[in-house]
Order: structure tokens, then sequence, then C-alpha cells
């Protein structure tokens, strides 16, 4: 038996894709990748937040997302090791000196371990999840993880597309602006400030 009723699916859908146009930290994210590296970059960097996205659902079904929401010590710390890796990304942008949109060496694999990263150390993710997601969960149809899996599937593959859309059209702006010297160094610090912005809008998440 399919572990989600179709009726349920396709209330879900609708909704997911709802939250997936919100612009959010992981589609800004996704838009600095694409801005600085590239389209390759900004679809990579998709791919490493829907990976991340989904493993928060196996997480919260496995029933661990439950754990975070409960001890506020371990929201905190996955909070605090999220803001300082943005900051550490923020600096690197700022310092580099020309930021490139094909001729950067390992620009997609980096941006896929910088967004799935971004995404697992941001608690309100998981707590996200695990508020949203139990909703459509049906316990009497059993394979419950299960359930969960399937919806944070089409959670995550709603947000490559749509996030990696998003990088894919700042990667445009970007390969217009970096045939200027000047622009160039704006660009790597346009994406120093989105990262920083980002650490700073974590910093004050409070915990639900």
């Amino acid at each position: 038996m399919w572990p989600v009723d179709p009726i349920v699916l396709l209330a879900f859908l609708p909704a997911g894709l709802a939250l997936n146009l919100t612009p959010g930290a992981d589609m800004m994210f996704c838009v600095g990748q694409g801005l600085r590296r590239g389209s390759g970059a900004g679809w990579a960097a998709s791919g490493g937040v829907a990976l991340g996205a989904f493993f928060h659902g196996l997480l919260a079904g496995l029933g661990l997302g439950a754990l975070v929401a409960a001890h506020p010590g371990l929201f905190d710390v996955i909070r605090w090791v999220g803001i300082g890796y943005l900051l550490w990304l923020a600096v690197a942008s700022w310092r580099a000196r020309a930021p490139g949109l094909s001729g950067e060496a390992g620009a997609a694999r980096h941006a896929f371990r910088d967004g799935l990263l971004v995404n697992l150390s941001n608690p309100k993710v998981i707590l996200f999840v695990l508020a949203f997601v139990p909703q459509f969960v049906d316990p009497a149809r059993g394979q419950v993880l299960a359930q969960f899996l399937t919806f944070a599937l089409m959670l995550a593959t709603g947000g490559f597309l749509i996030n990696g859309l998003a990088g894919a059209f700042a990667a445009g702006t970007g390969r217009r602006l970096l045939q200027s010297a000047g622009a160039a160094r704006w660009l790597g610090r346009t994406s120093a400030a989105i990262f920083a912005a980002l650490a700073l809008r974590l910093a004050f998440t409070e915990r639900a």
C-alpha cells in the first residue's frame, strides 16, 4: 500500500509549493551563489539545500526533530554553528579579489557543500518541518517514517527547482556585471552582505 493517501498528496502539493515560493534564507543563499559563481553553482547550492531539507524530514520521522524542539541548549548549539559558518562565508566572499562565474575550480562542488551545511545548521528548518509535515501524516495508515520521507521528498524537489531557478536568474545578472572590475568587487561584497544578513537573521531566531 502506498504510504500516503493520494488525496492528501494533492492537498500537500500546493501548500508545499507555496512555501517553496516564499523567499527565505535558502533562496537568498542560492541567489548569492548564482550571483557570484554562476548558474552551475546556483543549481548546485540548491541541490545541497534540497538534500538538507530531505534530511530534516528524515530526522523528524525518526523523532530527532522533537528532541531538538524539546532541548533549547541543542537548538542554540546548532544555531550558533550555522551563524559561524555563514559569517565565515561572508568574510571569504568579501576578501575574494575577483569572483568568477565559470573559471573557479570546484565552484559547483563547494556550492553544494555550502548549501547542505547552511541548511543543516539552521534549526529553524528543523522546527518548521516538525510543525508543518505532521499535519499531513496519518498514523492510522502506518509506515509513519515513509510518510515523512514522501512529504520531505516533495518539499525538497520543489525547493530544488525554485531555488535553482532563482540562482540561475541571479547568475545572468552577475555575468553582465562581471564585465567590469568594479562590478566584480561589488558582486563579492553583495554576496558577503547576503551571507552576513542571513547570519544576523539566524542570530535573532527565537525558539518557538
